[in-house]
């Protein structure tokens, strides 16, 4: 029988980083939809999923400045170093581990990253990840919601020598992705929804590690990540409140 969440949701800590050098839409990460900045949805949520600590970090002062202080919120104001377009996110986990530690002496074991460009989530996702990584947390090194790609990777090509050829191989022969994609193995593709890390594997060195627990979730949103995507999530959004 699993635990209940309420006995064990004080190891996961929530973090939502929101840099503010976005080139696909500016200010992306505070853009308004029915009001509010896109940010504060994942926030929200994390407050409704129970989190007893959320980390809300951000290279800009003006972003954290549009959050409503609450005692359940930590505000952190992320390094230039860390918010470049080539930064690693291994070493900005790090940095959040540092400012913790040396800030709150705050004790935790895991981190649920909720990316701020998917303000769509159910709280019955994020309850459900949690709970079951947490049941065969020994099993995994992480866990990555993904969703189903409706074709899969294996049709996809690229341009090799002016050709165009199979994604994972070196092979020309376009007849063989003629094929139904039931032939093929299916893919999924990360989608942002909800990821949960180790504390210990960030200390060694890694983020996600070689077993990786899939937590797939077909009743989602698109991740929003240019400005047709922005486009689709605010008509849903505004429609939903529109209609409530």
């Amino acid at each position: 029988m699993l635990t209940k969440y309420k006995d064990f949701i004080n190891d996961y800590v929530a973090i939502i980083p929101a840099r503010s050098g976005s080139k696909s839409i500016k200010n992306k990460n505070i853009k308004k939809i029915a009001g509010k900045p896109i940010l504060n949805y994942s926030i929200e949520t994390a407050l409704k999923a129970n989190f007893k600590k959320i980390i809300v970090s951000s290279d800009s002062q003006y972003y954290l400045n549009l959050i409503k202080p609450n005692p359940r919120i930590i505000f952190h104001k992320r390094s230039k170093f860390n918010s470049r377009d080539n930064s690693k996110d291994l070493d900005f986990f790090k940095e959040i581990i540092s400012f913790i530690d040396t800030e709150y002496k705050y004790k935790f074991k895991y981190f649920v990253h909720l990316r701020p460009t998917t303000p769509i989530r159910k709280i019955k996702f994020i309850k459900d990840a949690i709970t079951i990584f947490n049941s065969k947390k020994n099993k995994f090194s992480s866990l990555r919601s993904v969703s189903l790609m409706s074709n899969p990777s294996y049709k996809t090509m690229r341009v090799v020598s002016g050709k165009l050829c199979h994604l994972y191989k070196l092979d020309f022969d376009m007849d063989k992705l003629n094929e139904p994609r039931q032939f093929f193995s299916k893919t999924y593709l990360p989608n942002g929804y909800i990821d949960i890390v180790k504390l210990k594997n960030i200390k060694n060195n890694f983020l996600h590690g070689v077993k990786t627990m899939p937590y797939i979730v077909d009743d989602i949103n698109t991740d929003i990540d240019n400005f047709r995507d922005y486009k689709i999530i605010k008509k849903k959004i505004e429609e939903n409140v529109k209609y409530k």
